[in-house]
This record gives C-alpha cells, sequence and structure tokens, in this order.
C-alpha cells in the first residue's frame, strides 16, 4: 500500500513499459529487438514503450562498439540509467534495523545498521525515521530524488494491505506499517514479508535472473522460502505463501511457536538447535557462535543437532521441488555459517524425498549478508514505483 503519493511518477504505466523496463532493468543492457524478444512484444510495441522512458531519462540508448558490424552504424543497446532515481530499503530483525540507500539499478550506495532495543511499533517506526533521515541526508551527494522506501519484515505480512499481520520475531500483530511508515517518513512505502523481498532482488540482479521458476529458501532464525513461478512472485491470495517453515517433517517433534508439532522451523531453526544442544549436552550455548564452536570441536549432541536441522531443511526443500519443480532452488541466510555441518544431511535427504525428476533440481547456496535483503526491500519498493498496481512478471 502507498499511502503517500511519490514526489515522480513513472512516465508509463502500460504492462508493455513495465515489461519492456524490468526486462532491460534485470538482464540488459540490450538491443531493442532482444528486448523485444526476451519480453515477448513486437519489435512497434517495444519503440512504442521506449519512448517516453527515453524522454524521462530512465532509459538510455548508446550505440554498442563493441559490437560493429562489417558495414553500417553499430547496434544501439538501451540500458537503465542507475543515477536517474535512488530508494532506500530496511530488513528489520529482532534486533536491529538495517538499511541502504540504492540506485534505480538496486546498487547499494549506502549502507547503515541501528539496533533496536525495543520492539514495540512506535519504537521501531522512530528508529526507521532516523535511519531514513540519515540516508536521504546522505543521498543529496548523488544527485538524484529518492522515490521511495521499502520496508522487510519476516512473518505474515500483507503487501496488498502494507499490513504486518503477524511477526513473531518483533511480536507484532495487525501492524498498518506501510501507513505508519509513510506518515513518519514522507515516502511511498511498499512492505513486504523479508523472503519475498529477497526473492524479488534475486529474480532481478541475482542467481534467478532469467528464470521463471525458482525458489529462494533462507535459514535462520526463521526458515522462509520465497517462490516465483511463472516469472511471477507468488503471494498466494492472503499474502502467505511458501512458508516451508511450517511444513510438518516430524508429527511427533518438537513443539513449534505456529501451534504445530515438527515444523522444520521447530527442527531446523537457530532456537531450535540451540535448544537440542542445550538438553543434549548439558551446556548452556548462549548463541549460534557458542554452538557451531561446540560442533566443529565435535561434541556429539551439538553435531546431531545440525545434522537434524540438515534432514529438515532437505525435506521442505523437496516438498517445494514436489509441488512446483523449480530449475533452481537457492539457499541462503545467516544459518549457512554452519552449511559444512549439514550440507550432507540437506543433500541425501532431497535427493530420496523428491519426487522423480524434481530431483534434479539445481541446488546451490547463496552467502548474502542483511544489507542484501535490504537491498531486496528496495527492489520492492522500484518494483511498486513502476507497476503501482501489479508487479511485472520477469522473463
Amino acid at each position: 500500500m502507498r499511502s503517500t503519493p511519490p514526489a515522480e511518477t513513472f512516465p508509463a504505466h502500460t504492462p508493455a513499459a513495465s515489461q519492456i523496463f524490468t526486462t532491460v532493468l534485470s538482464q540488459g543492457p540490450l538491443t531493442r529487438l532482444e528486448a523485444a524478444r526476451r519480453a515477448g512484444l513486437s519489435a512497434a510495441a517495444v519503440t512504442k514503450a521506449v519512448r517516453p522512458l527515453l524522454a524521462a531519462g530512465y532509459l538510455v540508448e548508446s550505440a554498442d562498439e563493441e559490437a560493429r558490424p562489417a558495414l553500417g552504424r553499430p547496434a544501439s543497446l538501451v540500458r537503465v540509467d542507475g543515477g536517474r532515481a535512488l530508494f532506500i530499503g530496511l530488513k528489520a530483525t529482532g534486533g536491529e534495523l538495517i538499511g541502504v540507500l540504492t540506485d534505480l539499478c538496486c546498487r547499494i550506495r549506502i549502507a547503515r545498521r541501528i539496533s533496536l532495543t525495543d520492539r514495540q511499533d512506535t519504537a521501531v517506526l522512530a528508529v526507521m525515521g532516523e535511519l531514513v533521515h540519515e540516508l536521504r541526508t546522505g543521498a543529496v551527494d548523488f544527485g538524484a530524488p529518492v522515490l521511495g522506501l521499502g520496508v522487510a519484515v519476516s512473518g505474515d505480512v500483507d503487501r496488498a494491505e502494507g499490513v504486518v499481520r503477524y511477526s513473531p520475531f518483533l511480536d507484532w500483530r495487525d501492524v498498518p506499517l506501510a501507513e505508519l511508515a509513510a506518515k513518519t517518513t514522507g515516502l511511498p512505502v511498499t512492505v513486504d514479508n523479508d523472503v519475498r523481498a529477497l526473492t524479488v532482488a534475486e529474480q532481478w540482479f541475482g542467481a534467478g535472473v532469467g528464470l521463471a521458476d525458482f525458489a529462494v529458501v533462507t535459514v535462520g532464525a526463521g526458515i522462509g522460502c520465497g517462490l516465483v513461478v511463472h516469472g511471477r512472485v507468488v503471494a498466494g491470495a492472503h499474502g502467505v505463501a511458501g512458508e516451508i517453515g511450517h511444513v510438518t517433517v516430524d508429527p511427533a517433534g518438537p513443539p513449534c511457536h505456529c501451534g504445530n508439532r515438527g515444523c522444520v522451523e521447530a527442527i531446523a531453526g537457530d532456537a531450535a538447535i540451540l535448544r537440542r544442544i542445550r538438553e543434549s549436552t548439558g551446556v548452556e550455548v548462549a548463541d549460534t557462535s557458542e554452538a557451531l564452536a561446540l560442533a566443529h570441536r565435535g561434541v556429539a549432541g551439538a553435531r546431531e543437532a545440525y545434522a537434524g536441522a540438515g534432514e529438515a531443511i532437505g525435506r521442505g526443500i523437496a516438498t517445494v521441488a514436489n509441488l512446483f519443480g523449480p530449475e533452481r532452488v537457492i539457499i541462503s541466510g545467516e544459518g549457512l555459517a554452519g552449511y559444512d555441518l549439514f550440507a550432507e544431511q540437506i543433500r541425501d535427504t532431497f535427493t530420496q524425498a523428491a519426487f522423480g525428476s524434481a530431483a534434479h533440481c539445481d541446488v546451490q547456496t547463496r552467502p548474502l549478508p542483511f544489507e542484501e535483503w535490504a537491498r531486496g526491500a528496495a527492489a520492492t519498493a522500484i518494483q511498486s514505483f513502476i507497476t503501482p498496481d501489479d508487479p511485472p512478471p520477469s522473463r
């Protein structure tokens, strides 16, 4: 939900213009002919779509000197002028707010972190306002307007309504964050689930570029999953989709905060791993760094906890592969710090549980710091700016 009108609007809100712009944004620079082929549009439609974007400075066209033909002029390439506009992305965790200032191509120009000592929504909004002000002050050096703010929060987030229905790590319920953040910052605000926001960034700028069907699975404090099906990030009818963290893999397993038992997150989330290590070893490990150190020293209970986490994650990924057959699954998140302790279990369990050709899915790991998650939030703000009502497909 965009509660505050932007100071500047995108010059062409037709589906063709959105398709061409996002195609060039994620895969450019491209010739007009190649852009038309990748977007599935006619050359005439591309010419019509490109004209206002060139005039407004969002796209620029220049000769490709490296591909000069034997006769005639070199082909012209269309690319996005990243310096034309700026966007801010914020990622909220249970104890920290990470902010980035990006250009229109979602390249990070400034990154900042602020600790959260109070998780109440009013307190977090005050910190958001402080961080956004700092980033906007820094934006002056880049000579372009800040046109939107994206906020990424874990849990059940309704992007269309701009409401955080439930965020377990912030302990929020039904917070109208888009409206409140817009009032605090004066910017148009897009609020989304943090894993879906990261998925948008991977779709446009990362390991998902050019793929119509892929998934991003994140491991760490929670277990999340972002889905791209036929080129679109799936949000679900009620803003909840891809919640493999709450897929039951052991009905007799430990209780989960969602109310069920044996969820992937109840076995493989950071808190679950720490609890299992404490129970099996009697060692009061304080955090994941201590747990990792214990496991790397070969303490059996610690190694078993990580092995069990790997099996649960492997089953969760196999569920994703069996349900919609993605070409690629990208594993990320802060939990990858212990990947060497459970990689084998993820691989073996996935292979056993994946049905038929689903086992051929390309499973990759991609360690990404929280600044990249904040960049994902900025990507959702860019997406909303380009297509305020309907996020465009990626081809």
